[in-house]
């Protein structure tokens, strides 16, 4: 058994060097093991370890490839892969599942035996790494929606701090749209194994959090609760629509989650009501009178 050991489980530049490695060397997928540090793995035994900081990476499509110089080096020439497959590779590598290295490394020995395969989109590994990828692109979007922030006061001022857990490993990739957003406000999103903070200036990542260090609620979130229970209309509630579009495991981490279970359950006696009220007068509004033009 082969063991590569990367910095991390979104380490795609280490996995680039290691999987081009692996590839040349003949080694097959399903005889490596990939260590990020949150699974573990044998950490007393680096016996045919990869150290994955020191190899060479995987070109794309469009990077010069230097031709070999013998036939002896032909073998561990640099090879080229569509960049479309490295798109997939950037997006599938967030994904939580623990063998989406293997999966990878295998698609990418694949290519390289033949590089016409990648043409086939029903190859059953193709589509699920393009599973593993619209996931996670579906994470991020609900990570942009579903991050709610807390001011608080620190040293420099005030800063915006949330707590937020995705089911996988996104928080890197949604943070530059964060910073966007509050380009110009200082904030913190803290999660179990990554923390993203921007200063105004710089995006950097820290270490993960616990939830009790994150704020709790403060009077913004009592108003925006009061915002969301005057909006809520129960004739118009759809239970499945709402929880496919938000969906309960993010439940936790919004505050208006603890307004939705008894607003669902009173909604079929307001609806009743409304129906049983008598109409209501409609507001007589004042004639628009336009100023009159001076004849000349």
């Amino acid at each position: 058994m082969t063991r590569v050991r990367l910095e991390g489980p979104v380490d795609f530049d280490g996995f680039r060097r290691a999987a081009r490695r692996l590839v040349l060397d003949g080694v097959a997928p399903e005889a490596v093991e990939w260590i990020t540090g949150e699974e573990g793995g044998d950490l007393w035994s680096t016996a045919g370890e990869i150290d994955a900081g020191v190899v060479d990476a995987v070109d794309a499509a469009d990077d010069p490839s230097p031709a070999p110089t013998s036939k002896a080096r032909a073998a561990s020439a640099p090879f080229t892969v569509p960049a479309s497959f490295l798109s997939l590779c950037r997006s599938a590598l967030l994904h939580r599942e623990p063998r989406r290295f293997e999966l990878l490394h295998r698609l990418l020995s694949r290519l390289k035996a033949n590089p016409a395969q990648w043409r086939d989109g029903f190859d059953e590994d193709r589509r699920h790494a393009e599973r593993l990828a619209r996931e996670v692109r579906h994470e991020i979007h609900k990570t942009h929606a579903f991050v709610r922030f807390v001011p608080v006061e620190d040293g420099d001022g005030e800063r915006l701090v949330a707590w937020f857990e995705p089911e996988h490993h996104v928080l890197e990739a949604a943070a530059p749209f964060f910073a966007r957003r509050f380009a110009t406000l200082r904030w913190s999103i803290l999660s179990p194994r990554v923390s993203m903070h921007w200063d105004g200036i710089e995006l950097c990542a820290g270490p993960g959090a616990r939830r009790e260090t994150a704020p709790p609620p403060d009077a913004g979130a009592a108003l925006w609760l009061t915002y969301y229970r005057s909006i809520f209309n129960p004739a118009r509630l759809k239970v499945a629509m709402m929880t496919r579009e938000m969906p309960r495991r993010y439940w936790a981490n919004l505050p208006e989650a603890a307004l939705i279970e008894p607003l669902v359950a009173q909604a079929d006696g307001r609806v009743q009501d409304m129906l049983d009220a008598a109409p209501t007068t409609p507001r007589r509004i004042r004639p628009i009178v336009l100023p009159r033009r001076s004849s000349t």
